[in-house]
């Protein structure tokens, strides 16, 4: 299976059926995306495939149709993406477990929709969990990557 993964082309031998997820931890030892659930409702596993936030924990390898950004690609060389910025200004992680996707699904967010309200940032980010209830922070670090987007952009 040729997947292409945060940039860089990658040959796995597995089974189309076998999830994203073990493909990206197990045959490419990139971890990353995180086991949370296996049935892709907490969010843990989210990685982009051609930019869209997917559960990779219930997406077979087999069915990806296009590049695969994980956490580790997700800034540019050295550079952090601008809600990897945010969470580290505002202090979100506590255990960190559930982070990587909660900045995966919030970059795609942001990508689609740069100016957000609190009611959108809390729609978009209802499907992540997070155990220690990080929630006000995450929304004030989506709020606080939104208005620096919304600078770079001017």
């Amino acid at each position: 299976m040729r997947l292409q993964v945060n940039g860089q082309p990658h040959e796995a031998d597995v089974e189309p059926e076998m999830p994203l997820l073990w493909v990206l931890r197990d045959a490419l030892d990139i971890t990353g995306p995180k086991y949370g659930c296996g049935i892709g409702v907490c969010g843990a596993c989210t990685v982009h495939v051609d930019g869209a936030a997917v559960r990779s924990c219930s997406m077979p390898v087999g069915e990806v149709r296009g590049a695969v950004t994980t956490i580790e690609g997700l800034g540019h060389g050295a550079s952090l993406h601008v809600v990897q910025q945010a969470w580290i200004e505002h202090q979100v992680a506590q255990c960190g477990y559930c982070q990587s996707g909660q900045i995966m699904t919030a970059a795609a967010f942001l990508a689609a929709n740069p100016a957000p309200t609190d009611a959108d940032i809390d729609a978009a980010m209802a499907g992540n969990l997070c155990r220690c209830g990080t929630y006000p922070r995450i929304r004030l670090a989506v709020r606080s990557a939104a208005a620096a987007l919304a600078g770079a952009s001017k």
